[in-house]
């Protein structure tokens, strides 16, 4: 009979013990459980949608690294042009001021020609009224053939 007594008090315990442990125990189990599941779930989410985004990200990083190099080579290429220009514009600068030099150089050149020959007409003026003047022993006035000499310098 004690065994049938301690058999029914086991499992009135029993069925107590699982009737507190439904109650009080299993509900915050499975509370914390549910609450676990839906914050992988959720983190599950989040790191499919920052997959996604990273994805769309790196496609507009990599759109505007394309927009930056061409806008850089157009950049470079109008720096090339433009230091084209400037060695164009040089070149036509050298050439005017190389014009205007010889130009210049010319006009003196042509001065000194004339002056030369200046010179020369009044020497040769010279030697020829010394030249008449020693033919002719007599001594011939300067200013009266001033003319003269003037006329025959232009001749020459």
């Amino acid at each position: 009979m004690n065994l049938n007594m301690t058999f029914f008090g086991q499992m009135i315990t029993f069925v107590i013990l699982i009737w507190f442990t439904m109650k009080f125990i299993w509900p915050p189990l499975n509370k914390a459980i549910e609450e676990r599941q839906h914050k992988i779930a959720e983190g599950l989410a989040a790191a499919e949608r920052s997959q996604k985004d990273l994805v769309q990200v790196q496609e507009r990083v990599d759109a505007e690294l394309r927009e930056a190099r061409a806008k850089a080579n157009e950049i470079i290429e109008q720096a090339h042009q433009r230091a084209n220009q400037i060695v164009d514009q040089a070149k036509t600068d050298a050439v005017v001021e190389a014009t205007r030099q010889k130009a210049l150089a010319d006009a003196e050149i042509a001065a000194a020609a004339t002056r030369a020959r200046e010179d020369l007409r009044k020497q040769v003026s010279t030697l020829a009224v010394s030249g008449a003047e020693k033919l002719l022993k007599r001594e011939i006035d300067a200013n009266a053939h001033k003319a003269l000499l003037d006329d025959l310098a232009a001749q020459l």
